[in-house]
């Protein structure tokens, strides 16, 4: 085991649509039926898989005509839904990096949004030697193309990497094709189970 390959969302950084439309509709009964029923997250994973904003937003509207101005929030303010990093993971990074343990990550994340999140986030990811980007590459996690596509890029057989994931069906996904692959809890957790592994 030499590398480490992570997710990003509530793994390395917190992420919820409430945290942008918290400040843009009164918290109460009106918020939790707009991201229950209008920006769901189901809605937002077509984003992930590469579909563009102006394609998904311009069908959400023509749903739900009067919330026009706050979907189109989405793609104006989308940062504002990753408020800042997890508790205790930039230090962790920050360890890992100064262990020289080569870093990687595999992302469910729009292929449009992040690029202003990763220059926005550089102090983290330029310790990152690559992400792959599921936007990008028009597949997401849990399917096995695209931690195969990542192994291959990354210079990486299975056996060499743990892979932190935040989701049950995605950890899944990576044991399938080989992976270590370990459910993230919270940091301390986390930097355990890598001292345990032998990277720490």
């Amino acid at each position: 085991m030499r590398a480490v390959i992570f997710d990003i969302g509530n793994v390395l950084y917190d992420w919820d649509p409430r945290f942008l439309y918290e400040r843009l509709i009164p918290r109460g009964e009106a918020l939790d039926a707009f991201l229950g029923e209008v920006v769901t997250r189901e809605w937002h994973f077509q984003h992930d898989e590469g579909r563009p904003f102006a394609e998904t937003s311009a069908e959400l509207v023509a749903l739900h005509p009067h919330h026009g101005e706050l979907i189109a929030a989405w793609g104006e303010r989308f940062l504002d839904s990753i408020p800042g990093p997890m508790p205790d993971m930039p230090a962790l990074v920050d360890e890992l990096d100064a262990a020289r343990v080569p870093l990687y990550a595999i992302t469910n994340f729009s292929g449009e949004f992040f690029p202003a999140f990763r220059r926005r986030e550089a102090a983290m990811f330029d310790r990152f030697r690559d992400i792959v980007v599921s936007g990008d590459e028009k597949m997401v996690k849990p399917h096995p193309q695209i931690y195969r596509l990542a192994l291959d890029r990354f210079g990486l057989d299975p056996g060499e990497a743990v892979f932190v994931d935040d989701n049950a069906a995605n950890v899944a996904g990576a044991e399938a094709v080989g992976l270590k692959a370990l459910a993230f809890a919270d940091a301390a957790t986390l930097r355990t189970q890598l001292v345990a592994l032998g990277l720490l």
